[in-house]
């Protein structure tokens, strides 16, 4: 399952446009925006420090979260959002409508198990990883935070594709193939030497 649900307040916000999400941020609050569920688009403000809290956090986008709007409550799944490039903390937010029927499309993260347990990286074969993240068709209320990837066996040459994985009930891969996660490859070592010498070979 995914991490803990959360609960953020927010107020409704009156005006939308460039200047008043300006002026929204001066006062420590962002904009952001309910959709979704065959219903009108809701525009509320939030509390910047409290959303860049859980941005940080991790599992942001794969965490079902309560907004409280003035004591009614609405249960969402962040979609996206927009940092601010220099200054890192939250510019805006959309949330996705939710119940526990909602089917939603997210990106899982990938962990990688048993790393010491690869006979081809002990011998200094290194992991590529293909995918870091997995996208996936599941309920709203049963996103897995991970999928473990075991490596146990793995030898040079090796590819891991998502059929090794184990989904939970209710969650498909948006790929409708067996796609490659990760491979063992040969130390890159001997291929660096060379280009080395083909430079310096070229400069002289």
């Amino acid at each position: 399952m995914s991490h803990e649900t959360y609960e953020l307040k927010a107020e409704a916000r009156e005006r939308v446009g460039k200047g008043s999400a300006r002026e929204l941020r001066r006062n420590g609050l962002i904009p952001a925006v309910i959709y979704g569920d065959k219903q009108a688009p809701i525009s509320i403000t939030l509390n910047t420090n409290e959303v860049t809290k859980r941005i940080h956090a991790g599992g942001f986008m794969t965490t079902v979260a309560t907004i409280d709007l003035g004591g009614k409550k609405y249960q969402v799944l962040p979609k996206d959002y927009q940092l601010d490039p220099v200054r890192d903390f939250t510019m805006h937010v959309d949330f996705l409508r939710v119940s526990g029927n909602t089917q939603v499309t997210v990106e899982i993260p990938v962990h990688f198990i048993n790393e010491e347990k690869s006979q081809g990286l002990k011998i200094g074969g290194v992991l590529n990883i293909v995918r870091h993240e997995v996208e996936v068709h599941c309920p709203a209320n049963a996103i897995p935070e991970f999928f473990n990837v075991d490596l146990s066996g793995k030898k040079i040459g090796d590819s891991i594709h998502i059929s090794e994985v184990t989904l939970p009930k209710g969650v498909t891969t948006v790929i409708d193939r067996d796609f490659t996660i990760a491979t063992i490859v040969a130390p890159a070592a001997g291929v660096e030497e060379d280009t080395s010498e083909a430079e310096g070979g070229a400069e002289a």
